[in-house]
């Protein structure tokens, strides 16, 4: 989480978190609500960072490990998550509708967007507080006001969460540079429904034959799923993936013999 873009924004954070001793220990930090598609809309308050027109982070990317999330489909409409909403990782790729309305501030416009959690928030200022990209947080705003709204810095909004609709997409593997045969590191994107993955198998070859045998993989950190093992990981390897409501996709022989760090594999596979 960058720091918000105005200096009277940025006083405004601190005097709240001095108001609030502890906001940490002050509110119950429990998920449920924000995982549940039944609660309606949430309050919540939402900051900025990054550039105005940008998608947050400089390096458009974010602690859940996606990349280029100021392209298609994420087109930086994006937001950093406080614990409840980040879930250690496992909120990763959630999607939420959000907005405010004029009784919150006169440059909002009421209609709701859509943004997906890509980053992690650490320093809250609410029991659910979105961080969002300067595109995302503009267009809360009246049109032509995107630049009023920003310079508010801090607004009340509301939130609810959504399936994600990643329009076009097949689910996506990217393997991280500084994979190895014994260590692989996968990036798990653009899954639709849920948009977050909580379980992940993986299925080895011998002979260039599949051994049958599903292995477990275990979440590095954000969306990024590991495997480490003692014998080289010969491809093609299969992939097992299962969402939060429990469905589970197979994308068989995804990634090739020969696979190798900082690629991406495409699958021709999508939650429905």
């Amino acid at each position: 989480m960058a720091g918000v873009n105005t200096n009277g924004a940025i006083a405004l954070v601190a005097l709240l978190s001095m108001l609030v001793p502890s906001v940490r220990s002050a509110v119950d930090y429990s998920t449920s609500a924000a995982r549940s598609y039944n609660s309606g809309w949430l309050p919540a308050k939402a900051t900025w960072y990054g550039r105005p027109n940008g998608a947050g982070p400089d390096d458009n990317g974010g602690a859940c490990g996606f990349k280029n999330v100021n392209q298609y489909p994420l087109s930086a409409m994006t937001s950093c998550g406080n614990e409840p909403l980040f879930q250690g990782g496992a909120g990763c790729g959630t999607c939420y509708q959000i907005r405010c309305t004029r009784a919150n501030n006169p440059s909002c416009s009421g209609q709701t967007k859509t943004v997906v959690i890509t980053d992690m928030n650490y320093y809250p200022v609410a029991k659910y507080h979105f961080d969002l990209s300067g595109t995302a947080f503009g267009a809360l705003a009246l049109p032509g006001r995107n630049d009023q709204l920003r310079h508010a810095g801090i607004i009340d909004m509301q939130f609810r969460r959504v399936p994600c609709n990643f329009a076009g997409m097949k689910l996506g593997f990217y393997v991280l540079r500084g994979a190895n045969p014994n260590y692989l590191p996968v990036l798990v994107q653009y899954a639709n429904r849920d948009g977050t993955v909580v379980k992940m198998d993986l299925m080895r070859s011998r002979n260039g034959r599949p051994t049958g045998r599903w292995e477990p993989m275990y979440r590095s950190w954000g969306s990024v799923w590991r495997c480490d093992s003692r014998d080289a990981l010969l491809g093609p390897l299969s992939l097992r993936v299962t969402s939060e409501s429990g469905k589970t996709l197979v994308a068989n022989n995804v990634i090739p013999n020969g696979w190798k760090g900082d690629t991406s594999y495409s699958s021709n596979i999508q939650f429905r």
